[in-house]
């Protein structure tokens, strides 16, 4: 067990060095809010499609298709388990407040503090069952997020849960896949470049909104300590324990479990800058969730190894 808690550790190390390069860069003015909107954008819009396409090249597997949906299974299950036990166990009295603690209950951060720790442990495999957990996360979010963090101002997005850049690179790639249909050089080395990218730009971009935190801002009641240990433990070790009994074991398992355990979402702060929530409680919020990650998913990616076999 020692040695997965090193492997683990190791890269959590690396991509923690990573986002200290976004914190420096935020500190001396490097990075400013115009330019990290942008970057962010093309992350959401460029890099993770790429990095989900580049992950779909690969020889067709059944056992690949079945781990895909069962990754897809298991992030919908796991979604659903945290909307009961945010609305079980938030009860802040502030409006804004609880919407925020409650999202951070249910939405991980699973593709930029995931996908980059699923890359580096683990190879492409990860990354296949990493964008069929996200595309059910953006489903999720665009629904149930959205409606908790709106205050009533905007329908439910059907369509946007649907057509999204995770979701249609989602499904692109699993066309590809299906019909193994290989990118020429030409296409294919431009996508591989480009989702190279996945894991130094998305953690300079945690590392610029830790920059930001405030303890005290956050850290103020029982609530904000619910909801980092349902986010952080809870939800991860029940999603480990979960494959476990069902049987499920190896990169699945583990892949699965690092969706599950990573902290809050950034896109809760963008809901509640756009619909006048508690945005600033928010990104506190996201940035220390991360700050306390990287001891947690250390510890529980380490036991999700060592018991994946």
């Amino acid at each position: 067990m020692l040695q997965s808690f090193q492997i683990v550790g190791l890269q959590v190390l690396i991509l923690f060095i990573l986002m200290a390069i976004g914190f420096t860069a935020r500190k001396v003015k490097i990075l400013t809010p115009e330019g990290i909107k942008c970057i962010t954008e093309l992350m959401l819009y460029v890099v993770t499609p790429c990095l989900f396409i580049n992950s779909f090249q690969q020889e067709y597997n059944p056992a690949l298709i079945k781990g895909f949906f069962i990754a897809a299974a298991a992030a919908i299950i796991c979604h659903a388990i945290a909307i009961g036990l945010a609305i079980l166990l938030i009860r802040d009295k502030d409006k804004a407040r609880r919407s925020v603690l409650r999202f951070g209950v249910v939405f991980s951060n699973c593709g930029y503090m995931s996908l980059p720790l699923q890359q580096a442990l683990l190879g492409k495999e990860a990354v296949f069952y990493g964008a069929s957990y996200i595309a059910a996360f953006n489903i999720f979010l665009w629904t149930y997020g959205l409606a908790l963090m709106c205050n009533g101002k905007e329908r439910i997005s059907v369509k946007k849960a649907i057509l999204n850049p995770g979701t249609i690179s989602v499904t692109v790639g699993l066309i590809l896949f299906f019909l193994q249909v290989d990118l020429p050089d030409i296409i294919g080395k431009p996508i591989e470049y480009l989702a190279a990218l996945n894991t130094p730009v998305p953690m300079m971009i945690i590392g610029y909104h830790m920059a930001n935190l405030n303890f005290k801002k956050v850290l103020r009641t029982g609530n904000e300590y619910i909801m980092l240990v349902t986010r952080l433990i809870i939800m991860p070790l029940l999603m480990m324990g979960g494959m476990y009994l069902l049987g499920i074991r190896g990169t699945l398992l583990v892949s699965c479990v690092i969706s599950a355990s990573a902290p809050v979402a950034a896109m809760g702060t963008m809901y509640a800058s756009k619909y006048g929530g508690a945005a600033e409680f928010s990104a506190s919020s996201v940035a220390i969730s991360t700050l306390i990650s990287i001891v947690t998913m250390t510890l529980i990616v380490g036991v999700a190894t060592f018991v994946a076999g």
